[in-house]
């Protein structure tokens, strides 16, 4: 496997996790409820953990980790700022779900697909499956 490759695609893997703890932090300021908060912090907590894993990895490999979601992660950021407006515990976690499945889960299965070294596969999987049970505890709260 290519070490340049895997270290690129190391760093696009670690600007969507970036966008995810920021998207958390949109969605931490609007809850009132302070135990769905508190849930939605220990998410955020695993996701910093999660880019601190990606980041080592990356210096590992001898790459300079990204220190953030980049420009075209902050521009969508600002662009579902304006555009979704959600205020209620429902919408919020309904938006999380999205967010975890479809960029969180999804993007990154594409993204890494034949990319990464065996070792760097095995912990981005770690980190995907620890995001699937985020999805199944969302989904809990939502039926409860």
């Amino acid at each position: 496997m290519d070490q340049e490759i895997t270290i690129k695609t190391l760093n696009k893997f670690l600007q969507g996790s970036y966008m995810g703890i920021h998207a958390y932090e949109r969605f931490i300021k609007k809850l009132q409820n302070s135990t769905l908060k508190d849930s939605f912090i220990a998410i955020q907590k695993d996701q910093k953990n999660h880019a601190t894993l990606i980041s080592e990895r990356i210096q590992k490999l001898g790459g300079t980790p990204v220190t953030s979601e980049g420009i075209i992660g902050k521009m969508e950021a600002g662009i579902v700022n304006v555009v979704e407006n959600y205020n209620s515990e429902e919408e919020i976690i309904k938006h999380a779900i999205k967010g975890e499945n479809l960029y969180g889960i999804k993007m990154s299965e594409k993204l890494v697909r034949d990319k990464l070294d065996e070792e760097s596969l095995n912990l981005v999987h770690k980190i995907l499956d620890k995001d699937r049970e985020h999805v199944d505890y969302l989904k809990s709260l939502l039926h409860s």
